[in-house]
This record gives structure tokens, sequence and C-alpha cells, in this order.
């Protein structure tokens, strides 16, 4: 199993090429793409987004979330934070789920990095 992030399963929409939309490609093709729900949120959040997408999606598998998953996600963040890292809620959100169900996580995102180096988070 592997988890798409907002901004690759956008470039994977759009027809851009890529090594991670390749990545969403085969995981697709494999049946073994998950998302985490705030990515599911993100996507589903822009009016723009055609209907057949929307359901689509909903046909992924999204993460569960985990005891304690809220907590653990503020911790994550703090110690970002504390280090003077960029750490949104969004990516927090994201991340974290990865992390708890110890999955790479496919992104174009940089922001990530700092999960990847501080945090647990494996990078596709």
């Amino acid at each position: 199993m592997i988890a798409a992030d907002t901004s690759s399963l956008s470039a994977f929409l759009a027809g851009e090429p890529g090594a991670d939309t390749d990545l969403l490609a085969d995981a697709m093709r494999g049946n073994a793409l998950v998302l985490p729900p705030a990515v599911l949120t993100e996507l589903l959040s822009d009016p723009k987004a055609p209907p057949a997408m929307a359901r689509k999606l909903c046909e992924l598998t999204c993460l569960e979330i985990t005891d304690g998953y809220w907590s653990r996600a503020g911790e994550s963040r703090a110690k970002l934070r504390s280090r003077g890292l960029k750490a949104n809620v969004g990516d927090t959100l994201i991340a974290q789920s990865c992390i708890d169900h110890d999955l790479p996580l496919i992104t174009r995102d940089e922001d990530f990095r700092h999960f990847a180096k501080h945090c647990g988070l494996r990078l596709a």
C-alpha cells in the first residue's frame, strides 16, 4: 500500500508528467493506492471538480484515524514549528496518517521533507 498527497493526485488528474504521477499510476493499477482523509477533503473542496472525479475519489480506500491521532499530529507539528520549520495543519494531518499506518507518501510538495527528517514520515 502507498498513500498520495493532494499535490501529486492533482498533477496526475491533470495529466502532468513526473516520477510521482508514474508512481501513482502504478499504485492505481495494482489497487495499492490509499488516501489520507485530509487529501480526500482537499480534493473534494475544489468547486470546479467534476462530479465523476469526486465519485472516483470516494471509491478509493481512506486511511482510518487511529486512537491518539490528533495528539500525535499536534506533537509532530509542534516539533517542526519549534525548529522554525513550516508545518501547516493540512500537511500535518496527511503526514500523521501516513506515519501512523507506516505507509510511504507520494508527493511533489517539498514541505513534507521536514516530516520525513524529524517525524518519521516515509516519502516514496
